[in-house]
């Protein structure tokens, strides 16, 4: 009982002299606010950039390690009308053509203002003849030697303000029969690039046009461009576009699973440098339509696996002499006479690669 009354005691000297003085404290003064008028922020000069991506695109590849194949098909070639070649060659039939596929994208500056990637490329397609023997020198070449592509590529964002982008690829590929040890000079790389201007509308779109120099349709052609990527709201459809060179539509299951349905427009032109012909500057103008289905999904964190299979369609295989290598315009509306008409029936494909994913 002594005890509690001295507890009660202490309370009462320590918070006594607070509480007796609660009544007299001085009524505060309002602060006056206008003195903060001229603060400024430290971030308040810092501009605000649009990114290159919208909610639900497909990771970039930093890396990837594929392997593409092909079904049987047949070669058909003939002489064309003020053509070079003056012999009728007979049908050829290859029961498939396969090969690897490696590249690498790697970040060399990556800011809010600007974002420069750097690339390489090696594409490797080797040809199973099934006809041995044929009259036909364009088949038994690809048959001993193949096709490949070795090239560079360079890739740059430039973002204007918080909507509004600049962008620029550029690339250069050696493309022929060639092999390390039997390199064709650099002088028949060719070169493409494609520069279009875009505004990121909000976080689910995107879009630009532009203008392309390409050989995706085997030779050389100027062409028009169109970026549309987009997402609806619940993030289980979009489209992922750049025509002409490819268009698809997305269905995301989650955000490591997604499967697209388009097609890719794949060529170039393929200097046939060992190959015995008539003539020794004869390129192949290879293009094709590749309409196809596309799993990628996440095997691990940002290692993915992309599995294709669809329908290739050829849209070109015809031969041109180039003499002395000297690239010429024909476009759309050329009259200038081909050196060999060409053409590949259409088979199935597959194609499967293993990719490490940007972040």
């Amino acid at each position: 009982m002594k005890l509690r009354i001295w507890i009660l005691a202490f309370t009462a000297f320590s918070f006594g002299p607070i509480w007796a003085q609660v009544d007299s404290l001085p009524v505060e003064e309002e602060e006056d606010y206008s003195m903060y008028d001229n603060v400024s922020y430290a971030d308040a000069g810092t501009k605000a950039y649009c990114t290159n991506k919208i909610e639900g695109l497909s990771p970039s590849k930093l890396i990837s390690v594929g392997y593409d194949y092909q079904m049987g098909y047949s070669l058909t070639s003939a002489n064309t009308p003020g053509g070079q070649l003056t012999e009728n060659y007979d049908q050829a039939d290859f029961a498939r053509s396969n090969g690897m596929r490696l590249a690498l994208n790697v970040p060399v500056i990556s800011r809010n203002d600007v974002i420069v990637q750097v690339g390489a490329n090696y594409w490797n397609q080797s040809y199973a003849l099934e006809t041995e023997g044929a009259n036909n020198p364009v088949a038994t070449g690809l048959s001993n030697y193949g096709l490949r592509t070795t090239g560079l590529n360079l890739t740059v964002f430039k973002p204007f303000d918080e909507t509004r982008f600049f962008l620029f690829q550029g690339s250069g590929d050696l493309n022929g029969d060639y092999s390390f040890s039997d390199i064709m000079p650099l002088g028949y790389t060719k070169y493409s690039a494609a520069a279009l201007y875009g505004k990121r509308v909000s976080d689910r779109k995107m879009w630009g046009y532009g203008l392309a120099r390409t050989y995706r349709v085997g030779e050389l052609n100027y062409i028009p461009i169109l970026l549309y990527n987009s997402t609806n709201v619940a993030n289980t459809w979009g489209t992922e576009v750049l025509f002409p060179a490819r268009a698809h539509v997305r269905r995301t299951f989650s955000p490591r699973s997604m499967l697209f349905l388009g097609y890719e427009l794949e060529g170039n032109s393929y200097r046939m440098y060992r190959t015995m012909m008539p003539q020794n500057d004869l390129e192949i103008r290879r293009g094709e339509l590749r309409f196809r289905f596309v799993y990628e999904r996440s095997l691990k964190d940002f290692i993915w696996l992309s599995a294709q299979f669809g329908y290739r369609y050829n849209y070109s295989f015809n031969a041109d002499q180039l003499p002395d290598g000297q690239e010429f315009f024909r476009g759309f509306f050329g009259d200038q006479p081909l050196a060999m008409e060409q053409s590949l029936t259409n088979p199935l494909y597959f194609n499967i690669s293993v990719n490490l994913v940007s972040p």
